[in-house]
């Protein structure tokens, strides 16, 4: 049984204009005894930038920035950057976002050797229609029905992209490759490189010919992720393959529960999901997880690792952030109890 300790909030909206609404989605990396943490900064009327601040420890706030980190760069940012994830690859921070332009949501790419100045790599997921990618998905498979639901709720005049958020990557390159997680709703998908500039529009054709073979996560029909379910935190490198704490989506009557998910995959070929929790990790308990800006959420966005025990940082009702924690050997022990059967 995993023990999980709510350590309650850890940072709040200010009167400052760029976070005068709500703080939440943080992306986390440690540095020694160092927490940076970018969090996602709203103002009111729901723009967002991304925010700096500094722990020492996991949970003792030492310093924070009272203008963004980062802002909206260019028109497919023009209503606001969204849930950064952040990791260290060499010498090299790779940090991802969403781009929001009032109608598409796409993953945007910066990396930096500093946090101080950054270059800008622009959308790095595809700019296919929903028809571009049907045609081109159900050449060999039939695709779920759930991929094309989200294009309903568009009546623009505007071209409306797939939306392809929650893009996430490896911590190091795999088998020499560059790694990274997307999502196209429901699930989770995967995409490996030799670099950035193989995102070619001719290499996202094949990979959506293929594009039941990048999935790697789909929902299993449970509670907690029966609506759909998406990248959470970083990819956890362990001794029995990379834990991938994730969210899922419970649709009810009253509206979405989101919640924190895991699962264990392949330490050389994530595409191979060895293991599996059937419950949700965590889940909204508490008042400030149950009530906000949007209530029922917890949206796991960064991990830290001190000694045995695991700091998930998440967004709690979209309205501010939180931190949960566990004992790592824990998890990976309940995991191992609920290992995935591949057919032979």
């Amino acid at each position: 049984m995993i023990q999980i300790k709510k350590e309650g909030i850890l940072l709040k909206n200010t009167e400052l204009p760029f976070e005068n609404d709500s703080v939440l989605n943080p992306a986390i990396l440690k540095d020694g005894n160092t927490v940076h943490m970018l969090y996602r900064a709203v103002r009111k009327g729901n723009y967002s930038t991304i925010g700096y601040c500094r722990f020492d420890g996991p949970l003792q706030l030492i310093q924070r920035n009272n203008t963004p980190l980062l802002i909206p760069f260019s028109d497919a940012e023009s209503k606001g950057i969204e849930d950064a994830r952040i990791v260290k690859i060499d010498d090299i921070y790779y940090i991802t976002y969403t781009a929001y332009n009032g109608i598409n949501a796409l993953g945007t790419l910066v990396t930096s050797t500093d946090l101080l100045t950054f270059e800008h790599h622009g959308i790095i997921v595809p700019k296919f229609t929903f028809d571009e990618f049907k045609r081109l998905a159900e050449c060999n498979n039939l695709v779920n029905a759930k991929y094309f639901r989200h294009v309903r709720h568009f009546k623009h005049n505007e071209e409306v992209f797939l939306w392809d958020k929650d893009v996430i990557f490896f911590p190091r390159k795999i088998n020499g490759k560059l790694a990274f997680l997307h999502r196209i709703r429901p699930g989770i998908q995967l995409v490996l490189i030799d670099k950035l500039e193989d995102l070619t529009k001719e290499f996202w054709n094949q990979y959506f010919l293929h594009f039941n073979e990048h999935i790697i996560l789909n929902p299993i029909g449970i509670n907690h992720e029966s609506g759909f379910i998406g990248g959470g935190c970083p990819p956890i490198e362990t001794d029995l393959g990379w834990l991938l704490i994730y969210h899922g989506v419970f649709d009810t009557s009253e509206g979405y529960i989101y919640s924190a998910a895991a699962a264990l995959l392949d330490i050389n070929d994530p595409t191979k999901v060895i293991a599996r929790l059937v419950d949700p990790l965590f889940a909204p308990e508490l008042d400030y997880e149950k009530n906000g800006v949007v209530s029922n959420v917890v949206f796991p966005t960064g991990t830290a690792l001190f000694e045995d025990t695991l700091y998930i940082y998440y967004g709690a009702a979209d309205k501010c952030i939180a931190c949960a924690s566990l004992s790592l050997k824990a998890l990976l022990q309940e995991l191992l109890l609920n290992p995935i059967q591949h057919e032979s």
